[in-house]
């Protein structure tokens, strides 16, 4: 792509620095993000989604978990695996979840409750550009590789602080565009 000159991990850690720097204004974001994807057809005929338990600076997914068992979908977080797989998992209870070697808290592996295939996957990220729907994730790959077998549709909730006009880092083959981006203002 023409006129990249920020390297992914110094993008990556100078999001995260915004990020953090920004959290009351992702918190009130997500509300009115939460909003809009409730109104998505994607949302609406899911009874199943895939989200994670969101970190202190990204979109809090607390109110987006609560409004998924409420509208009576099957919520979904995932595991890492070994080769920088994911297994999603279905959600029961905070108190069930284990943190991760990442500081990630993820179900119990249960392979007979696998589900590789949920009506819908949000996908997280520190970054997304909006011309082309590429994002920028946490740096493992894991998304990619399971995004690029999964057949469903794919959601990213994007606050303002993450939202970029193109993409400002360098787009690999190996990255997986996002079906739906939902902004804050669009």
């Amino acid at each position: 792509m023409e006129g990249i000159v920020i390297d992914k991990k110094e993008l990556r850690k100078q999001q995260i620095k915004n990020l953090q720097k920004a959290k009351k204004q992702t918190v009130a974001d997500g509300e009115v993000l939460l909003d809009k994807l409730q109104q998505t057809p994607e949302w609406q005929n899911a009874e199943s989604i895939a989200t994670t338990v969101s970190n202190l600076f990204e979109v809090p997914t607390k109110p987006i978990i609560e409004a998924a068992i409420h509208d009576g979908k099957t919520v979904y977080l995932p595991k890492t695996m070994p080769h920088r797989q994911m297994a999603f998992l279905p959600f029961t209870d905070y108190d069930q979840l284990i943190t991760s070697a990442y500081g990630i808290p993820e179900p119990e592996y249960n392979e007979e409750l696998v589900n590789q295939e949920p009506d819908l996957v949000l996908v997280p990220g520190v970054a997304f550009a909006k011309d082309s729907n590429y994002r920028l994730g946490f740096g493992g790959g894991y998304y990619d590789r399971y995004l690029k077998k999964y057949q469903g549709p794919t959601i990213a909730l994007v606050p303002s602080v993450m939202e970029y006009e193109t993409a400002e880092w360098g787009v690999d083959d190996f990255d997986v565009k996002i079906d739906q981006l939902i902004l804050v203002e669009d």
